[in-house]
């Protein structure tokens, strides 16, 4: 996901011995949650960061040039237009790569603190290896990108692996499905250490590494486009064990880097590594049932704590390991060391919230990803939120789920610091209204705005 804004550095201030993991029944959603109250930037603490975000395959263009190789994502909307709901590609985008600068002039209009952006490994390395070379180009486009944040006081949080792989590398040993990733990336994040951590003091390693897992490997709409025939339009794919393979080594990928920024540079660049994690939050569909109330912690292991459990425990969950067997593969014991406590901070994704029900029917049907937690998932939606409906049919607003989200990664993950990494909305099409219209913006406005209300308030 690409997000219209980034609200960063979060300190959550709870008594964790007094806060259940899932809010009590009596803090189900109603009416009285959504009351607002005014507020602005110096109500948020000293230290709280203030940024936009975006990533390379969905801003920059120039996809083609200036020595940039082909990445996955390339490939994949040349190769299944159709899986593009509007067929476009990201050969031009936002065409970034032309007009950063104009970008931040806005940016410094704006008064942010920070613009976090990620890198194309294709664009440094077209070939995905050291071997294949380097190319100064694209090496010289973030360096000036870097250099002109920084000329305006504008932090850079620089997200390694934002989904466009290399498609060299896919070619060669099918990307993430092979545990060679794992070395290639580790080069990758090495070379981009050495080039731009003198300025760069925020890494990600991973963005969303969920999204790529389940969209690429269990469901074939994200590039590679990967799934059993029983789930989509695939020609090649098992979602019943790809997506956990994918994780897997997309897993012990962020793990190796994490370690070499600390090993071999952390100390002299001064500056701090961490993940990008998404997740909705998850509410029981009858608030009655022990089996939903299960089946929404449950939800949550499988989407956020799949990532956030072996990052800080060195394991997977337990529900996971007991729902998906032998499909989910094992750490090793050096594995597990290398995994556990991986991280500087912890970047949060939150864009709505859905109900959880429980399911066991599903434990019959053709194993994948999407059957093996055994639950079913409705849009979320009260008559009192202020606009039910997105431009996406599966974001419904519900500001109050950021507030459990972040008191619930502060209880169960041990309190890391948080950096909300993307929050926002897609509007419908605005190609028909007036300019006048479209450029008041309201609907983003009232979402940023009770979004960083609950914040706020998880905050005090």
């Amino acid at each position: 996901m690409a997000a219209a804004a980034g609200l960063l550095a979060v300190s959550i201030n709870t008594d964790a011995a007094a806060s259940p993991i899932l809010p009590p029944p009596a803090a189900q959603p109603d009416r009285q949650q959504h009351i607002t109250f005014s507020f602005n930037r110096s109500s948020f603490p000293a230290g709280f960061v203030f940024g936009a975000g975006t990533a390379a395959y969905q801003s920059e263009g120039g996809a083609f040039m200036d020595g940039k190789g082909q990445s996955n994502w390339d490939n994949f909307t040349r190769e299944h237009p159709e899986k593009i709901w509007d067929r476009s590609n990201g050969d031009v985008a936002d065409d970034f790569y032309h007009r950063y600068a104009d970008d931040i002039k806005l940016m410094k209009k704006m008064g942010l603190d920070s613009f976090r952006f990620s890198i194309s490994w294709s664009r440094i390395l077209p070939k995905g290896k050291l071997s294949g070379g380097v190319n100064p180009l694209g090496v010289k486009f973030y360096n000036r990108l870097i250099d002109d944040l920084l000329a305006n006081g504008i932090k850079p949080f620089v997200t390694l692996f934002h989904w466009d792989l290399p498609q060299a590398l896919d070619d060669q040993y099918s990307g993430f499905l092979s545990s060679n990733i794992v070395d290639d990336f580790r080069d990758y994040a090495d070379l981009c250490f050495k080039l731009f951590g003198d300025r760069v003091k925020k890494w990600c390693t991973l963005n969303e590494p969920y999204s790529y897992s389940v969209n690429g490997y269990n469901g074939g709409s994200f590039a590679p486009g990967h799934c059993s025939r029983y789930m989509g339009n695939c020609t090649v794919g098992n979602s019943a064990t790809e997506p956990y393979i994918a994780a897997h080594n997309l897993l012990l990928s962020h793990a190796v880097a994490v370690r070499l920024y600390k090993s071999k540079y952390q100390s002299a660049q001064k500056g701090e590594i961490g993940i990008t994690l998404v997740t909705h939050w998850f509410v029981p569909k009858s608030p009655k049932s022990a089996a939903d109330w299960e089946a929404a912690e449950r939800a949550l292991d499988f989407f956020f704590g799949w990532y956030a459990h072996p990052i800080t425990y060195g394991d997977y969950p337990t529900s996971m390991k007991r729902l998906v067997g032998k499909r989910l593969p094992r750490f090793t014991e050096e594995q597990s060391h290398m995994l556990r406590g991986s991280l500087d901070f912890m970047g949060v994704n939150y864009y709505t919230t859905n109900y959880a029900a429980h399911n066991p029917v599903l434990q019959g049907v053709n194993a994948s990803y999407s059957s093996d937690s055994q639950i079913i998932f409705t849009r979320f939606c009260f008559c009192y939120v202020y606009y039910l409906q997105t431009g996406l049919n599966w974001l419904f607003i519900y500001p109050k789920g950021i507030y459990w989200l972040v008191k619930y990664v502060k209880e169960k993950y041990k309190n890391p610091p948080i950096y909300i990494t993307e929050n926002g909305l897609a509007d419908a099409t605005n190609d028909t209204l007036p300019r006048s219209v479209f450029i008041k913006d309201g609907m983003r406005i009232k979402y940023l705005h009770l979004h960083l209300q609950n914040l706020l308030l998880a905050i005090k």
